[in-house]
């Protein structure tokens, strides 16, 4: 047989391929590349929410509240802390009451105290539909601006008429503000949500970027992800840098007739009691992280529609406000509970209506103890 002729070797102009290694990225990072780049991402993530505030115009008018649509924006809830507080403004805390949830922001409770004091000093911080479980979150989260203030903290006792709204059934229902709440302990039976996502919750609230695109999602995509808005309005520009309205009232837009003219009936509440509430363990939670910031709080309990209550439901309502205060003499909180307005001054149990709130205001302003909170500045 004929042998085969060996294989040519390669002459010195040949040039060897060096083996690369399999891969799927055309760049590949050194780790000092790798370092570079996160700082970079840390630099960009904290500056863009500071520069954003400053292109955004938020008109905090004297008688400004969080717009409806912004309610569970909680990073514009933070840029007016910071603004209110660099005004030295008497802070007024809460749920829809001091809100205002059936008046414009001309009619809420903060504007009648302001009309009296004849000077824009009270701010309205309230968050309508919040509970004191989720404002104890908001609080300690995105309220640290709130330090070394004047604060009125509100004291709505609806939210410990059940224990579904104390937070204390085991079947699953939808509460307001679940991203505030606590997410791993202490366990809220009712609060159903994965392990991921409320691990994604905690890190959200101590990154100030998460907050700022929550926001953009939820002030300029009507709460739908950028490719979900983008299909539906193909052809649009959805950062216009305005925002909602503070007079922007909930849609549907609330029926703001007095409790009567609705026929709404009398009902008994299944009153928890406040020493197993969870709602009234984190009201105190709330005094507690507001002192201990160095403010100075007052508290102000009710009004609450009484006539609409039966005997044995404002038998059981009075105990546990008799009880409330108890506890805040104990801990040297000033505090005034508010008597029962003209019945035709409330929408429903707990909010006022436009003349309800300026009988309130001038209620709350001739108390000796609320003269005092103020004249002690």
């Amino acid at each position: 047989m004929q042998q085969q002729p060996p294989e040519p070797s390669a002459g010195p102009s040949d040039t060897a391929v060096p083996e690369v290694p399999f891969g799927s990225n055309a760049v590949r990072l050194t780790p000092r590349q790798w370092v570079a780049a996160v700082v970079l991402l840390l630099a960009a993530g904290s500056l863009l929410p500071k520069g954003w505030s400053r292109m955004e115009p938020l008109d905090a008018t004297p008688d400004y509240r969080i717009p409806h649509p912004l309610g569970y924006d909680y990073w514009i809830y933070q840029r007016y802390c910071r603004d209110v507080c660099r005004q030295d403004r008497t802070l007024v805390l809460g749920d829809s009451v001091v809100w205002g949830h059936y008046v414009s922001s001309d009619e809420t409770l903060s504007h009648y105290l302001n009309k009296l004091a004849g000077e824009d000093r009270f701010a309205n911080l309230g968050v309508d539909g919040i509970h004191p479980v989720a404002m104890a979150g908001l609080v300690e989260s995105y309220g640290r601006p709130i330090a070394g203030r004047e604060v009125i903290l509100h004291c709505n006792f609806l939210w410990m008429s059940s224990q579904r709204h104390d937070l204390q059934t085991s079947k699953e229902f939808n509460f307001n503000h679940p991203e505030l709440v606590p997410q791993f302990f202490p366990r809220i039976p009712c609060y159903r949500e994965s392990f991921f996502g409320r691990l994604g919750i905690v890190v959200g609230r101590e990154v100030p970027f998460c907050a700022w695109t929550r926001h953009l999602q939820i002030a300029y995509f009507d709460n739908a992800t950028l490719p979900e808005w983008t299909d539906d309005h193909p052809y649009a520009n959805p950062v216009t840098l305005r925002l909602p309205s503070p007079n922007d009232l909930p849609s549907p837009e609330p029926d703001a007739r007095p409790w009567t003219e609705k026929h709404l009936a009398r009902f008994n509440p299944d009153w928890v009691e406040l020493e197993t509430s969870f709602q009234w363990a984190y009201f105190r939670r709330i005094v507690e992280i507001l002192q201990r910031r160095g403010n100075r709080v007052f508290v102000l309990i009710g009004p609450f529609n009484e006539p609409m209550l039966t005997a044995e439901g404002l038998r059981g309502y009075q105990a546990i406000q008799s009880e409330a205060m108890v506890w805040l003499a104990a801990h040297g909180v000033q505090h005034f509970a508010a008597t029962t307005l003209p019945s035709e001054s409330y929408a429903d149990a707990s909010h006022p209506l436009a003349s309800g709130y300026k009988l309130l205001a001038e209620e709350v302003f001739k108390n000796e103890a609320f003269r005092q909170f103020l004249s002690s500045r």
